[in-house]
């Protein structure tokens, strides 16, 4: 049955969440609060060539082709290691090493593609947009014009040091009509945010088991097109990250070439039945979206400001400016926001100091509420009480 909320009991109930209190809810961009049916997965140890954890990878592979509809053209290689290995692998794999990328670039995670290139001697350029802004579609449109030598395009779907959702679909759009390639770092939205196959036909897609899917950290994933994935073979600078030799691998004895983290893949197909339990996609969206909504309001209720314009805050985690207040120190607040039942994110913005709440893992709206009393108390026993961030910040 499609569900579209869930509340606190519910996700108990059906998902195993932790009571109230018991630990903290981690409101992070991942690691993130996961079932305990999913935790619970890990306490079995599998053997790495035994048919029983093939099927599972097999399973694994397959689910997530569907989910974003590629299950005539597109295959699927998940790869060891946290989410920026399987960035690396991609970009290594699918930019030839005579290609040029453009780089889609507003904040740490596109800059993080850029250095990956820097270390790997690819050729690219950039369309920096700062904290605050997306890429337009129409500034990819000009440069594309003007740079007939860029054979792909990189962008981070949702660019969680800001919390920005990047217009995906418009640059997608540009990209094909310009006979491009893209690849997308949909490390934070894949799994909450649609992305399919027939609207955004991307040459690659990298996200990883700890993000809207609710997994446990060990392994990202990568959903390719068979051709360029048949056509990434010599082209990857690592043996480790060599995603055409992995799939290859893959293929032909069901196997990961080297030692799997099987704790973590158990664990991810559980997340995976879990996601497809609460209506999938769209279910798993409308909780993060509610998530958001419930937190921004109560947050700007008591005063504290949000980086971005309403409309281009993303339901996976929103930046709020620091109080302009003597008072305020982050690691205390963090400290006593932690001790009343919740980890924050520190910010990670060039231009002023932030903090940032993730709206994803097994949280509800009754969850969003009780951070934002958190936030409330902790500034009254820190004597906090001009919330404004900085004149001129932005």
């Amino acid at each position: 049955m499609t569900r579209h909320a869930i509340s606190l009991n519910e996700v108990q109930t059906s998902q195993g969440a932790y009571p109230v209190g018991e630990e903290p809810y981690l409101l992070t961009p991942g690691p993130l609060t996961t079932a305990v049916s999913t935790k619970a997965a890990m306490l079995k140890d599998w053997g790495s060539w035994d048919d029983d954890f093939k099927a599972v990878t097999a399973e694994i592979r397959t689910r997530l082709i569907a989910m974003c509809g590629g299950e005539k053209d597109y295959d699927c290689v998940p790869m060891q290691g946290s989410g920026t290995f399987s960035v690396e692998a991609a970009l290594a794999s699918f930019i030839p090493k005579d290609g040029k990328a453009l780089i889609l670039m507003n904040g740490a995670y596109g800059q993080r593609s850029a250095k990956i290139l820097d270390y790997i001697g690819r050729d690219y350029m950039v369309l920096d947009k700062g904290d605050y802004l997306p890429p337009m579609p129409e500034e990819v449109d000009a440069l594309l014009n003007a740079h007939k030598d860029v054979t792909h395009v990189v962008v981070v779907h949702c660019e969680t040091s800001s919390g920005i959702l990047n217009p995906l679909q418009g640059i997608a759009d540009v990209v094909m009509r310009h006979s491009r390639k893209l690849i997308v770092d949909s490390m934070s939205a894949f799994g909450a945010l649609p992305l399919n196959v027939s609207d955004i036909p991307f040459e690659a897609m990298v996200s990883s088991a700890n993000k809207c899917i609710e997994g446990v950290p060990g392994f990202g994933f990568i959903v390719a097109k068979k051709d360029a994935l048949e056509a990434a073979k010599g082209n990857s600078h690592s043996l480790s990250l060599d995603i055409h030799d992995q799939w290859v691998t893959m293929n032909k004895t069901g196997q990961w070439r080297f030692t799997p983290p099987t704790h973590t893949v158990v664990a991810f197909l559980e997340a995976l039945r879990l996601h497809e339990k609460e209506g999938g996609v769209q279910g798993r969206l409308a909780r993060y979206t509610r998530n958001r909504d419930v937190m921004v309001a109560g947050m700007r209720e008591l005063g504290f400001e949000t980086l971005l314009e309403n409309k281009w805050l993303s339901p996976i985690i929103t930046t709020f400016f620091s109080p302009n207040d003597s008072s305020f120190e982050f690691g205390r607040f963090y400290d006593e926001i932690k001790s009343r039942g919740f980890i924050i994110y520190p910010g990670k913005l060039t231009e002023a100091d932030s903090f940032r709440i993730g709206c994803i893992g097994l949280l509800d709206h009754h969850v969003m509420k009780g951070v934002v009393q958190a936030v409330k108390e902790s500034c009254e026993v820190m004597g906090v009480k001009n919330f404004a961030p900085p004149d001129g910040v932005r």
